[in-house]
């Protein structure tokens, strides 16, 4: 596999919606392949980020690679099933934005996702806080919505105050 370049904000693919991926008509291994390739360079060379959606590589299907560090998984045809009433604010940011800033929005606490596994299996499971925010995050881009889409109000700071904010080791 290899690692693509990351499509920046302004460019008009990371506003169109993301197409199912069919394992009847199609092997998604190698968009697969790519996108944890990407992910891994991106990782190593930022020193964070824990996914990444098919659209930002230019694959307008709806994939996203998740390596938290703790847990890696693909998830295919991902579709919200569920969300918790209660929400909390967290600072959100974006490879297709460089990471140079971060954003604050606000997301669900809880969530039930539906998706397909690298095999084709139908899973179902709960996620909160990071990995519902994480997730929301990402299942957003394959419907053409960015983070700054969900800012509250004006709330922007670079990542250099971000990191300050968050203090050594976060």
């Amino acid at each position: 596999m290899a690692v693509k370049p990351v499509l920046m904000f302004g460019n008009d693919r990371l506003r169109s919606k993301s197409e199912p991926v069919d394992f009847k008509r199609e092997d998604p291994s190698a968009d697969i392949g790519d996108l944890r390739d990407t992910l891994r360079f991106l990782r190593e060379k930022e020193g964070m980020g824990r996914a990444l959606a098919a659209p930002q590589i230019g694959v307008l299907k709806r994939i996203i690679c998740v390596d938290t560090g703790a847990r890696e998984m693909i998830l295919i045809n991902p579709l919200l099933l569920a969300r918790s009433s209660d929400f909390f604010e967290v600072w959100d940011s974006c490879f297709s934005a460089s990471l140079s800033f971060f954003g604050k929005v606000s997301r669900h606490r809880k969530i039930a996702v539906s998706y397909l596994s690298e095999k084709g299996e139908r899973l179902v499971e709960e996620f909160q806080y990071d990995m519902s925010e994480l997730l929301q995050h990402e299942i957003d881009h394959l419907e053409g919505v960015l983070f700054i889409d969900r800012l509250i109000g004006s709330n922007i700071i670079m990542r250099s105050e971000w990191e300050k904010m968050k203090g050594p080791g976060y």
